[in-house]
Formats: structure tokens, sequence, C-alpha cells
């Protein structure tokens, strides 16, 4: 039987699951973008449109007991059977499926995609403001005006909810959350398999993916396309030969900084040339056959987006002080300079620091170091990472991971302005643009620190053991 602070760490993890479920339940609010369609379809809600104030005080007080409860759930001595966990996750998963997307309208922004290639336009290149009238790509948010930073597998999955949809939003969005909800059990499955004959591994994996209630807000509950990038990454370091690089190619043509993970295969292939030939050369060949198949302005908008600075990272900060020193001006050059610096060196820490140098090892060390280098980041982007960890096994890393995503997903509430109540202004200005940017720059600092003395000890060691003459 649990102790009392690990049945209260279980239930942490529970209660801010359903919490995150009862806010799509509710319906449309501050949270849950409002889906044009007759009730009658897919997905559904209670439409009771709740307060703002009230939706909002909800999402954070189920980000904050996942965050606390997940990281106690990871150190409790309690055992529960790690398929019941399994179960659950992929149950709620399945669940938020049917109901209303929350925690951004990026959603809308996907599906104006895929119905702007239904209509036979080139998300690439032409808006979704480019048809203000048509009830999916009229129905975009904040982003109407932007096209597309996703990738040729990401739009194709678009598309073809698209095709289902027709011209209902509501129905499109059911698609692409089935999409959704079947690659996150997929790698909840792919997870516990590659943990499988080892019971703790197998709980460890669950809570960092398939129960981790974080991951439930952001990927099952957001829906966010970064799933499906996820669930092939996974795939492919689970694949041997052309199905591993075929898998890579894949994912990264749902999203390009996913091609971080190749990085851990061809590490563990370096001493056999001809099997990281077949690996690179597959995943080479897929990337640009998709990528080819698009043509290159589909890097366009990826270029700009790799040029902006959100508020919620350290170099916010940076940027404000450059601006305060030099005069106002972007400093781009320099900031991104500064985060390719700060990526290599925390890669090189931490992968001294690894305690094995795995394939997930590898790029799970690539991705935590991108996620607290990269100049632009949200909370979804740390999915991967998550699924990384299940399979790599590294529990100190895993606790700055806790700790980043549950700072940053307070930032992020809302993470849509339009029905941001006005008297909550001071959750961007005061918590997004200063309390998340400071606070991610100490767990940075706090971060290198312990590579830094991890790898120092590492290093030690081999010569501590070594036999005296």
């Amino acid at each position: 039987m649990p102790r009392g602070l690990d049945a209260a760490a279980f239930a942490a993890v529970g209660l801010s699951v359903a919490l995150t479920i009862v806010i799509g339940l509710l319906g449309p609010s501050a949270m849950v973008p409002a889906l044009p369609g007759p009730s009658w379809q897919p997905p559904y809600s209670l439409d009771l449109r709740p307060d703002g104030h009230l939706v909002i005080a909800m999402a954070a007080a189920a980000l904050l007991l996942g965050g606390l409860g997940l990281a106690a759930a990871l150190r409790s001595r309690w055992r529960p059977d790690p398929r019941w966990l399994l179960a659950a996750g992929c149950a709620a998963a399945a669940l938020l499926a049917f109901l209303p997307p929350s925690g951004s309208a990026d959603h809308l922004n996907y599906a104006a995609y895929g119905r702007l290639v239904t209509l036979g336009h080139d998300p690439y290149a032409v808006t979704p403001a480019a048809l203000p009238g048509d009830p999916v790509t009229g129905a975009v948010e904040e982003w109407a005006g932007v096209t597309s930073v996703y990738g040729p597998v990401a739009t194709a999955v678009q598309a073809l909810a698209s095709f289902a949809g027709g011209d209902s939003v509501r129905l499109t969005v059911f698609v692409m959350a089935a999409f959704n909800a079947t690659a996150f059990v997929v790698t909840a499955l792919l997870l516990h398999r590659f943990t499988r004959g080892e019971a703790d591994l197998q709980r460890r994996a669950a809570l960092l993916w398939a129960a981790n209630p974080l991951m439930i807000y952001h990927l099952a509950a957001g829906m966010h396309v970064d799933t499906l990038a996820v669930a092939c990454m996974i795939a492919a370091l689970m694949a041997r030969g052309a199905g591993s690089g075929l898998l890579l190619g894949v994912g990264i043509g749902v999203k390009l900084n996913a091609g971080l993970v190749a990085l851990g295969p061809a590490w563990e292939l370096r001493r056999s040339p001809g099997r990281l030939a077949v690996v690179a050369g597959t995943a080479t060949a897929t990337v640009l056959v998709v990528y080819g198949v698009a043509g290159s302005h589909v890097f366009d908008q990826v270029s700009a987006a790799s040029r902006k600075v959100s508020l919620g990272t350290p170099w916010q900060l940076v940027k404000v002080g450059l601006q305060t020193m030099f005069g106002p001006g972007a400093y781009t050059a320099w900031i991104q300079i500064g985060s390719l610096l700060l990526l290599a060196a925390l890669a090189w820490m931490i992968l001294r620091a690894a305690p094995r140098h795995t394939a997930a090892a590898v790029a799970a060390v690539m991705v935590v170091a991108w996620l607290f280098a990269a100049p632009y980041a949200l909370p979804w982007y740390d999915g991967l990472a998550f699924a990384l960890l299940a399979m790599a096994s590294w529990p100190a890393l895993e606790s700055f991971m806790v700790a980043r995503v549950a700072i940053l997903s307070l930032g992020y509430l809302p993470a849509r302005e339009a029905l941001r109540p006005e008297d909550l202004l001071w959750l961007k200005t005061v918590v997004r643009e200063r309390a998340v940017p400071w606070s991610l720059l100490a767990l940075t600092l706090a971060l290198a620190w312990w590579a830094a003395t991890a790898g120092a000890r590492a290093r030690r060691r081999p010569a501590s053991a070594a036999p005296r003459r």
C-alpha cells in the first residue's frame, strides 16, 4: 500500500488530469476556442461557457498539481502496476479526442492549412486570411496572416483531416484529434514495449509519457502536431536499418527540429559505417523527397520563425538588455549566435554527465540542450524530451525537464491572447515577460552547474576505480 506522501503524489497527478478533462468538457472559454458548427458533431462539450477567470484558475491548478505530483511520483517508493498507469493515460488521451482542444488555438491553424490544400492552395504561400469567407480558414484567430511553419508530412495529415471534415471546423478538428490521440497512445505503447522486462523502468516510462499530466495537458488536450513527430522518432529509435531511417525522415517531415533525434542513432552507429550509411541514406532520401515535393519555399516561414524570440525564454531578457544598451533593434544575429553557443556548451556538458551513451540518451541530450538554448520555445515542444527520457532512464535530467515545462506552462496561461480577461493582463506582462524568463534563466544555470559537476565526477570515477600497481 502507498504511504501518505506517495498516495498524495499520485492523487495530484490524477486530479491534474481530471481538471484538464473538465476544462475541455465545460465548453468555449479563455482556454477553449469556440468551434463553429452544430453541437451534435464532435468534438463535444457541455457548452456552459464558463467565466475566463475560473477556467484559467483551473488550468493553473492542473499545471501546479501536475508538476508537483509528477516530480513526487517519479521519486515515490510506491510501485503501482505500470500497466494501470499506461491504461489510465491512454484512456485520458482517447477521451480528450472527443472534447474541444484547450490551451491554445493552434488546431484552428492546422485545420486552415489542411483546408487550403483541399481547395487547391499552397499553405506555404497562401495564408488563411486570403480566404476570410471560408468557414474553416475564417475560424483562425491570431495567426490568420501567417503561412504554415509545419513540415509537409504534418500538412498531409491536416489535408486528410480537411478532406474528411469538409467545410466543418468541428469535424476537421475531430479527425485531427483522432490522429493526435492515436499518435499519443502509440508512443505510450512503444515506450512500454521498449522498457519491457523491467517494471521500474516501465513505471517511469508511463509516468513520463502516458500518465504525465503535463504532456496530457499540452499534447493530448492541446492537440499539438508535435505528438506526431514524437511518435515517429520513438518508433525510429526502436526500428533498425532502413526502417529507422524512413521513420526519422518522416518525423523530420512533421517538424524540422525533430531532426535532432537523428544524432542519437548516428552516435550509436558511428563504429558501424555500413549500418550508419543505410540509416543516414534512407533518412536523407526521405527528407529530400518529402520536402522536395513541397518545394523550397516550405522553409520560408521556418526561417522567419527561427529569428523570433518568445516572451517566456531567457533570451527575451537578453533582447531587452541589448535594446537598452544599444538602442532599438531585434539583434537577431547576436541572439542566434549566442543560442548556438549555448546549445553546444550545454550539449557537451550534459553528454559528459550521461550515465550511458545509447542512441536514446544522446538524442535526449541534444533535445534538452536545444530546448534550454532556443530563443523561441513553447511548453508543448518539451514532449519530445520527455519521450526520449522515458527511453534513457535519467532521473536527474527528468527533474530539470519537469521544472522547465511546469514553469513555462504557467507563463502561457492562457496561450490565447484574444480571450484573456482584461484584468488578467499581468499574466502576460508580469508572469510571462518577467517571472518565467528569470526562472528559466536560473534553471538553465542550475542545469549547467549540475552537468559540469556530474561530468567531472563521471570522469574521476574510472581513474579512482583503476587498480593500483
